[in-house]
């Protein structure tokens, strides 16, 4: 029995007791249902009929609805069993980062529901998904004005600790506008139509030119103090989550544009939108392929002295996956084979690593060992505001 329990055949092995899953339960969890949710966007996405593909692309999307609806409930219950520990994320300088994760694990839900959804069900679901928008919406910009406001506040920051979760919070914004740019063209009223395009525009304008800000200084801390530790490797491709997202938001933004501009009497600007969408999506697009090249320059370089897994290890795979999914939509937009081509080749990289990631959570949620909360670890140490 001994050996068994420590060979983690037991659930929950590594905790004291299973209410310490509850207690040590961190937002970080929510980054799955944003990796998950990306790849059944993304196998949704590509061009050809394979036979069985959408069905396995559909089924992860109901898997991310589960994960999504039990890591909600899991994180609920700490605020209620825990609410003096749960509180002191908001001073913790890296957990409270993932706040973020929550609406654009959501965003991926809403997106599905277009994609999956609808054929389904039918057009039920878009006030379903419209609903549900406006509330990632307002998660959304909680998250982007709250947690800077703690940073510049509550936390304690340097730039030699300075990593690429900065971006997290306000990087849920655009999200949400691309969200915005899929959904409004379902919406039966013109004028909800213009509501949600005008609003998908200024959640972009929210977000993007921050995460462009951090991305300079992210640049600096990287070239003054090299690279984070190994427990962070993954965070070198969260950089590549922002561009691909600002890119994707001005593609399906500015391809709705025509019709809900020409519907709303503002057939001038109709056609501007949607070249100036397509050529700030190229250009967006070819700055991301330098972070994805240099993100892949800088795993391989950790990968000589090892990577600790940890739930960090899902930066791997929503940057990736973005990414495919804006290299799938240019391939839709504009006439070249090659967008074709390395989208589907980035949907295979990116299924191939949700599957080493997914196992790896998957063994450590079994066995307990991935509930660690930060911010709890060192309660007697030292304050919360201290880095880990």
């Amino acid at each position: 029995m001994i050996p068994a329990l420590h060979n983690g055949r037991r659930p929950l092995a590594a905790l004291s007791s299973p209410k310490e899953a509850i207690r040590q339960f961190t937002p970080n969890w929510f980054a799955a249902t944003m990796g998950t949710g990306i790849l059944a966007l993304a196998l949704a996405a590509l061009p050809w009929q394979i036979p069985g593909l959408h069905a396995v692309a559909e089924g992860l999307w109901l898997l991310n609805i589960v994960l999504f609806s039990l890591f909600t409930l899991l994180y609920l219950a700490r605020w209620v069993m825990y609410f003096d520990e749960a509180k002191r994320i908001f001073g913790h300088s890296t957990v409270s980062m993932f706040f973020g994760t929550i609406p654009m694990g959501l965003a991926t839900i809403i997106n599905g529901l277009l994609t999956f959804g609808l054929p389904r069900w039918g057009v039920d679901v878009i006030a379903v998904a419209h609903v549900l928008w406006w509330l990632d919406v307002a998660m959304s910009l909680l998250c982007g004005i709250c947690i800077p406001y703690m940073m510049f506040t509550r936390q304690q920051h340097s730039i030699d600790q300075m990593t690429a979760v900065w971006l997290l919070p306000v990087v849920a914004a655009e999200v949400a506008a691309v969200s915005g740019g899929l959904l409004a063209p379902h919406l039966a009223d013109s004028a909800a139509q213009l509501h949600t395009l005008i609003a998908s525009y200024v959640l972009w304008a929210f977000s993007v030119p921050i995460a462009m800000s951090i991305l300079v200084i992210l640049l600096l801390r990287m070239a003054l103090h090299k690279l984070p530790h190994q427990s962070m490797a993954a965070s070198s491709w969260l950089a590549l989550g922002p561009i691909g997202t600002g890119a994707l938001g001005m593609l399906v933004i500015g391809g709705d544009a025509p019709a809900i501009f020409a519907a709303n009497h503002l057939p001038a600007i109709a056609s501007m939108a949607q070249g100036f969408g397509l050529i700030a999506g190229l250009l967006f697009w070819g700055c991301g392929l330098w972070w994805m090249l240099l993100a892949l320059l800088i795993t391989a370089h950790y990968r000589h002295d090892g990577i600790p897994f940890n739930l960090g290890w899902w930066g791997f795979t929503f940057p990736l996956g973005v990414f495919a999914l804006t290299t799938l939509k240019l391939a839709t937009l504009v006439d070249v084979s090659f967008f074709r081509l390395f989208g589907a080749l980035l949907t295979g990289l990116l299924a191939l690593m949700w599957l080493l990631v997914a196992s790896k959570t998957a063994r450590g949620a079994w066995t307990g060992t991935l509930f660690v909360s930060p911010c709890i670890a060192g309660l007697n140490k030292t304050p919360c505001t201290r880095k880990e």
